[in-house]
């Protein structure tokens, strides 16, 4: 067993709970809505195996895509290919992302910003994603704000299944291992264990970080960056002003 950024088993449960086209609360819709007017080119950041690009590609928009993780990545191509859609996809770390291409919007959906462990580096994507915008880019991000359960439990518990369609299951166990309030993030690993006619085939583990931000802090970290006119929006309702801890914060800024 060894330590994956959303490896083989990760992503195939991945695809199973977030499917292509599968809209969260309505997230699909807003990007949508929001990009409808893009004549230029369009960056998925953190695009995953394409459960948001493939309905804006499908809707005509022009979207590149862009992974760290290799097993997303191809898998986002073979759901592309059985669509016959070919969009640029392209595998890079977010904090040293250098394309020759200027983007009229970069989107982040899912909050997978959050993912970005460490503050320092989350600043360095922002930047990178800055510079990669055309004057008056829109970036497009959502946040969201962790639940309550932040005690240290030191064990593997509440075990998920997921099964496969050719008869194989895979189950997940999570195990909070450090979660820092005043530093704004927790850790946990998650075991992944794919079974077949009853025997263990295949272990991975996965270290899960989360970091979160406050909705004000964060504008404050997107004006530093060198972006204005912040919008904040809540539950992917243009406009709405978010109001408690449960809802999910879409920030729409642009490069000046």
């Amino acid at each position: 067993m060894s330590f994956s950024y959303y490896g083989e088993l990760c992503t195939e449960v991945y695809d199973l709970t977030k499917k292509v086209g599968q809209s969260l609360s309505g997230d699909i819709e807003y990007y949508r809505d929001r990009l409808k007017d893009c004549k230029g080119r369009i960056l998925e950041a953190m695009v995953g195996s394409g459960r948001v690009i493939i309905p804006l590609l499908e809707s005509g928009l022009n979207v590149d895509g862009v992974d760290y993780s290799s097993e997303m990545l191809a898998s986002c191509r073979r759901h592309c290919e059985a669509r016959g859609l070919k969009p640029e996809l392209y595998e890079a770390n977010l904090k040293e992302l250098s394309l020759d291409i200027k983007y009229e919007a970069i989107i982040i959906p899912t909050g997978s910003f959050l993912l970005i462990e460490k503050r320092d580096e989350s600043m360095k994507v922002l930047k990178k994603l800055y510079d990669h915008l055309e004057p008056n880019g829109k970036l497009i991000l959502d946040l969201f704000l962790p639940d309550n359960k932040l005690d240290i439990h030191g064990k593997f518990e509440g075990t998920s299944t997921f099964s496969l369609s050719n008869g194989d299951t895979i189950t997940m166990e999570e195990k909070l291992v450090e979660a820092d309030l005043f530093n704004q993030y927790k850790i946990s690993y998650l075991k992944y264990e794919k079974w077949r006619e009853g025997k263990r085939i295949q272990s991975e583990l996965q270290r899960f970080a989360l970091r979160w931000y406050g909705v004000e802090e964060f504008k404050l970290v997107l004006e530093s960056i060198g972006f204005s006119d912040v919008v904040v929006s809540a539950d992917f309702d243009y406009g709405k002003q978010p109001t408690n801890s449960k809802q999910t914060f879409t920030f729409e800024a642009t490069r000046k």
